[in-house]
């Protein structure tokens, strides 16, 4: 479980702490000053007996509870923390370069893919939108997040090879990154490739731009070790395992490596069914209630039991 404050800049507030117990200390030293003035301070002083500083002790504690929950309420104080949901946005990242058409996924791994990605909408629990990005040498918004899955749908079969060379997983990342951007329910992306990424932004500049974001990513290595061919000409399958296997355990997601069409369909259908997800609660409206009652409080006793004469 992590703490991250909204705006951290209130936290300087902090330094009234201190200030507060300096101020409440000098306060009572000044008062018994001022006491021993009077000629009946010992008949006071019987009448009162010895419980006026810790007396004085238990205001202190509840002003400075006050205080430190006001401020931690003005610093959007939020807990993050793994749960389960079936509510959540997602986007698809799929690889979309020459290779894709490979054979050795029938008809080829692009079809293969498609076809896995309509089991998966089908397949899906909750409230969830989703969004579709292809990729090559560079990215590209084929659908934004939408609960729309039948325009979703649509988008998958529309897509085709993109005509831009090379790989490059960290514009996918960030790009299907900034179409979650701002949305309220948990992130997940999911990332479909079958070659390394040899072009563009390295990925690990791009694990640090969504850092913040608490983005999940899911990462599909797609091809066989012995590669396919696309017409007469045999591909090889160069698939950088460990920078996929990376991204995945960096966000909390998990790392597949299907083999062929029957495990690509078990993939997405495992990646539809994984309900782990970062969550989190701002706790700003609970630090402001308790800041309240301890006020009532503190004003209370003050008024009544720890009223000074």
């Amino acid at each position: 479980m992590d703490v991250e404050f909204l705006k951290p800049e209130y936290l300087t507030l902090l330094v009234l702490i201190p200030l507060i117990i300096f101020v409440h200390f000098y306060s009572l030293k000044r008062g018994r000053k001022q006491a021993l003035k009077f000629a009946n301070y010992e008949a006071i002083r019987r009448v009162t007996g010895e419980s006026v500083v810790s007396k004085n002790i238990l205001i202190l504690f509840l002003r400075i509870a006050i205080v430190l929950f006001l401020i931690l309420a003005a610093a959007g104080t939020t807990i993050w923390y793994t749960g389960s949901t079936t509510d959540y946005d997602i986007v698809l990242a799929i690889d979309a370069s020459s290779s894709m058409l490979a054979e050795d996924y029938s008809p080829n791994r692009l079809e293969a893919t498609k076809s896995a990605l309509l089991m998966f909408l089908d397949n899906l629990p909750g409230k969830i939108n989703v969004g579709l990005v292809s990729f090559s040498g560079a990215s590209f918004i084929r659908a934004m997040p939408t609960d729309d899955i039948a325009k979703i749908r649509k988008a998958v079969l529309d897509l085709e090879i993109e005509i831009v060379g090379g790989t490059d997983l960290g514009s996918a990342i960030i790009t299907s990154a900034n179409l979650l951007y701002g949305h309220p329910w948990p992130k997940v992306i999911v990332l479909l490739t079958d070659g390394q990424s040899n072009i563009g932004i390295p990925p690990q500049d791009a694990l640090e731009y969504i850092q913040e974001q608490r983005m999940i990513i899911h990462t599909v290595g797609i091809g066989t070790e012995q590669g396919g061919l696309i017409g007469e000409i045999g591909a090889a399958f160069k698939l950088d395992e460990n920078t996929l296997q990376d991204i995945a355990a960096a966000t909390g997601g998990l790392y597949f490596k299907p083999v062929d069409e029957q495990s690509l369909r078990n993939t997405f259908l495992q990646i539809s069914q994984f309900d782990r997800k970062p969550l989190n609660k701002d706790l700003s409206l609970y630090f402001l209630i308790l800041a309240i009652i301890i006020m009532i409080l503190e004003w209370t006793l003050v008024s009544t039991k720890y009223k000074v004469i």
